[in-house]
């Protein structure tokens, strides 16, 4: 298991596809993951405000995700939460960071991760895009792996490597275009 901690906000856990390609990522240990009771409450939240799945379902994939990545919840953070001075709505992520000693906050929200907010703690702020970068960079032969299962295990609907691809140029066009060359 990786010693590189990485917080996921709820943003970037509520797209499936991204979801499952940063999950397996885990899976294969690129990463030590985090989230917080809060993160994956709004993650179930949003999936039912947006029409994406039924409360039932939307818990029953939080339940599922707790226990597969039953390390990855980070207790006892709130405390931190008024030293934060991020966007108010997001304290409760930096200070999962800080407590989780991560190094990483993988967020589609960038403005609310202010730079000087960060560093005291050493946490950096990056895009999906930014963050599956760094992750090819880092073993492109495992993510192309990652990518060609994920691609495998989808049956409804079936998806092959460059579908899954195009899904995951939405949220980043950069890994996909290192991806495909």
């Amino acid at each position: 298991m990786s010693s590189f901690g990485v917080v996921l906000d709820a943003c970037v856990l509520i797209p499936a596809t991204l979801r499952d390609t940063l999950l397996r990522a885990v899976e294969k240990g690129m990463y030590r993951l985090h989230w917080s009771d809060e993160i994956l409450d709004e993650v179930r939240r949003n999936l039912v405000k947006r029409g994406m799945t039924s409360p039932e379902d939307a818990q029953d994939l939080i339940d599922q995700m707790n226990r597969f990545f039953a390390e990855a919840n980070v207790r006892g953070f709130e405390v931190l939460i008024p030293a934060m001075t991020n966007d108010e709505k997001d304290r409760h992520v930096l200070a999962a960071a800080v407590m989780s000693r991560s190094q990483v906050i993988v967020t589609s929200n960038i403005k609310d991760f202010p730079k000087q907010t960060l560093e005291p703690f050493g946490v950096e702020a990056q895009t999906p895009d930014e963050f599956l970068t760094h992750l090819f960079y880092l073993n492109p032969t495992l993510m192309m792996e990652i990518l060609s299962e994920q691609a495998g295990d989808l049956d409804d609907p079936p998806l092959t490597v460059p579908e899954v691809l195009a899904v995951l140029a939405i949220v980043a066009p950069g890994f996909v275009k290192l991806m495909q060359s």
